[in-house]
């Protein structure tokens, strides 16, 4: 493969070489040797500069090479050699900077390429055999030794893995995955060993979509225009006629030659390629792939951001979000039954109920008798009891379905969701409600971005009006365009795009022609589709879309920083050029001058190296500590499950019946939730505070625990009421309420910790 920073060093070593030898030759009193050595030095330089001019003329345009041209040339018209040559080490060398550069984000890109898996181990008639990449198949049992790297996706069958993701996300520090977690190629084994179930082949698993993408981004050219050539097409004419102005009217070529050395733009040349490069590499550095320096540039001059919903800001995968019961059947009951007989499974929502089951830690059996309708439900038997799973339609023809069930199903279609309904040895047992919840860290995503300088977020998506809007209200974006075809966000994107750039993000085969037609577009993750992937601009491998908010910082930073040398250095020039034609400034100290501007600028373009990822504080939660603190949560859900069954089905309830639910929920926010809340305020969060600084930056969440604790007291004399006054209904109506007051801001609190969480754990 071409090694274009190989060339740039052997064209600077033997520039270097000539105008070092030519002094030595100069000092020992050998001139014509000297001249000879100064000669080839430029010549040496001329070649390339020759040929990369000839190449922009193909492309459309010579730029501000010509001038770097010009000086070499001239200097050895006028016999000016020991200038000449000082003007091609000054160019060789900047050429060499800017592909140092460019190598050193390459490098950034192709980290993870140099630990690429060769074979895994697989269990075969319970040996552990070792077989190649290419022979695996989903549904093999595998096992990543300590150290090995993660040949295909997976789900995790142990109790928990410890994995560096750092090559695919740019996260420095392990990641703890739970059982039933989804496991990702690439990632490389930092605990003990493992055992993992494959749920794709090689070809398709994130490992080797990231090998494609940065391959792509390796093979991908500059822009054919760079953000030079556009303050050259003024510079370049500007540096022509003063120095014909001051030949002329000093009648001295010299003074003419010394304005062309000082024009000579090496601020423009190398400037904003290795601001551009720099930026690059940074965004490599975590998780952000960008495919060239047009990309990053466009980036930095949007204003309009579409988003599509499903994948982006949501997590793409349906989670468990609602338990309800009926007949008797506990909550955690249910659901591990049902998790038992959807193993037989491969639909997506059966995926999501045994991933749910696994996260409780609840107990899974083995079903006999399996009979599945593909994409209508499963029947079986666990142990001795008969059990079936799966839609309305499906269940309802085995079992009586409560009317009250209606109400549900269409508030879960309202928001969104899909319900799994239950019928257990004949009876109807409960349903289960699955959703695509937003990504937690959409909100702080979508208020980055609008700092950072965007106008205007629009989502665009296929789906249901009523859903994206629901969406789209709770994240406050500016529009809401729904129920999109491909060609329909086509032709939004394309509109948009005659009021300025426009940024779109996604992730699915459907988003890959909106991606393709806007200025920059944006593939969320390497799990993506491979078309949207491919035709994207910048991938997000890291798959937070936060990470999209660092890119803009990112580009806008380099942006600035890249003017900030432009406009320095020809300011400096233009001084340099005045005092040149005044005669002032001969050729060779002028050549030594214009050195001196380059190396500023170029200097300066390196910060782009040290511009910082977004933090909301400077300290971090110990990684330990934040799985702690999710795992804590995670324990809670099966009470706020029940909270919501009680609460909606207490007005069908009578008698004991009613006052041992009542009495139950009373219970479980008694000796669980208030005792987790009074150490939240105790323990938790004063340690959290000293690292978000301030006097007191959680007051607001130390607030909620005061409300939680008075709805509990409400809710415990109420349910003295019904012990006492039998099935009041004052009582009853003041229970249901207490109860959906407490559902709703026990979620939302717990929304609002898990965000602060996860902005404060390790990246």
């Amino acid at each position: 493969m071409f090694d274009r920073w190989r060339v740039d060093l052997g064209l600077f070593v033997v520039c270097v070489a000539g105008l070092a030898s030519g002094a030595v030759a100069w000092l020992a009193g050998a001139r014509g040797v000297a001249a000879l050595a100064w000669i080839g030095a430029a010549v040496t330089a001329l070649l390339p500069l020759v040929w990369q001019i000839l190449a922009a003329l193909r492309r459309g345009g010579a730029g501000v090479d010509v001038l770097a041209l010009a000086a070499i040339v001239g200097a050895l018209l006028l016999h000016e050699n020991l200038a000449a040559a000082v003007i091609a080490v000054m160019y060789a060398g900047g050429t060499l900077l800017e592909s140092h550069a460019e190598r050193h984000a390459r490098r950034e890109m192709s980290a993870l390429l140099a630990h690429a898996p060769r074979s895994a181990l697989r269990y075969e008639a319970g040996q552990l055999v070792e077989v190649a990449l290419e022979a695996l198949r989903a549904g093999d049992r595998l096992l990543v030794r300590h150290g090995a790297v993660i040949a295909v996706d997976g789900v995790l069958v142990d109790e928990r893995a410890v994995l560096d993701e750092s090559t695919l996300t740019g996260e420095s520090l392990p990641v703890t995955s739970l059982r039933g977690d989804h496991l990702r190629s690439g990632a490389i084994n930092t605990g003990d060993a493992f055992e993992m179930v494959a749920t794709a082949v090689v070809a398709d698993s994130t490992f080797a979509a990231v090998v494609r993408l940065v391959e792509q981004a390796q093979q991908s050219r500059a822009p054919a225009v760079r953000l030079a050539d556009r303050y050259a097409m003024w510079f370049v004419p500007v540096a022509a006629v003063l120095a014909v102005l001051a030949w002329v009217a000093s009648g001295d070529p010299l003074r003419a030659l010394a304005v062309v050395v000082v024009a000579t733009p090496c601020p423009l040349l190398l400037a904003v390629p290795i601001a551009l490069v720099s930026g690059i590499s940074r965004c490599a550095r975590r998780g952000i792939l960008v495919k060239d320096g047009g990309a990053l540039e466009s980036l930095a001059a949007s204003q309009t951001l579409f988003f599509d919903k499903t994948g982006t800001l949501t997590g793409g995968q349906a989670r468990l979000v609602g338990i309800e019961t009926a007949g008797g059947t506990s909550a955690d009951e249910l659901l591990a039954l049902t998790a038992s007989l959807e193993q037989m499974s491969s639909h997506v929502l059966a995926t999501a109920v045994v991933a749910a089951a696994r996260r409780r830690k609840l107990p899974l059996q083995v079903p006999q008798e399996v009979s599945e309708v593909a994409g209508a439900g499963i029947s079986g038997r666990i142990g001795a009891v008969t059990l079936a799973a799966g839609s309305l339609d499906y269940i309802g023809r085995r079992v009586s379905v409560p009317p009250a069930i209606g109400g549900a199903l269409e508030r879960a279609t309202a928001e969104g969701a899909s319900a799994v309904l239950v019928a257990r040895d004949g009876h109807f047992a409960g349903l289960l409600l699955l959703a695509d919840q937003l990504r937690m860290e959409a909100p702080r995503a979508l208020r980055l971005l609008r700092r950072s300088g965007i106008g205007r977020i629009v989502m665009l998506t296929g789906d249901r009006r009523e859903v994206a809007e629901a969406i789209g209200a709770g994240l406050g974006v500016d529009e809401v365009l729904a129920e999109r075809t491909p060609a329909g966000k086509l032709a939004v994107i394309k509109a948009a795009r005659a009021h300025g750039r426009t940024v779109m993000v996604g992730d699915g085969v459907n988003d890959a022609p909106a991606l393709a037609a806007a200025d920059v577009g944006v593939a969320m993750g390497a799990r993506g589709a491979t078309a949207s992937a491919e035709a994207a601009d910048i991938v997000l491998i890291a798959d937070r879309l936060d990470r999209l908010a660092e890119a803009l910082r990112i580009a806008r930073g380099t942006r600035a920083i890249a003017l900030q040398s432009v406009f320095a250095g020809m300011g400096l020039s233009l001084l340099a050029m005045v005092v040149a034609a005044l005669g002032y400034l001969p050729p060779l100290y002028g050549a030594a001058l214009q050195e001196v501007i380059d190396v500023a600028v170029i200097l300066n373009a390196l910060r782009v190296l040290r511009i910082q990822p977004l933090r909301t504080s400077q300290y971090r939660l110990a990684p330990a500590e934040a799985e702690r603190l999710h795992a804590e949560h995670r324990e809670l859900e099966p009470v706020l499950d029940r909270l919501t069954t009680v609460a909606d089905r207490l007005p069908g309830l009578q008698g004991a019946a009613l006052l041992g639910a009542v009495q139950e929920v009373e219970a479980m926010l008694r000796e669980r939730i208030l005792p987790h809340e009074q150490a939240d305020d105790h323990q938790v969060y004063p340690a959290i505070a000293a690292l978000l600084g301030g006097d007191d930056p959680l007051a607001a969440m130390s607030r909620t625990h005061r409300e939680i604790f008075r709805l509990h007291r409400r809710l415990a004399a109420a349910t003295e009421r019904l012990a006492t006054s039998g099935d009041d209904a004052g009582a009853v109506q003041d229970v249901q309420r207490t109860l959906h007051a407490l559902d709703a801001i026990l979620r939302l609190h717990f929304l609002q910790e898990e965000e602060i969480y996860q902005n404060l754990a390790p990246d």
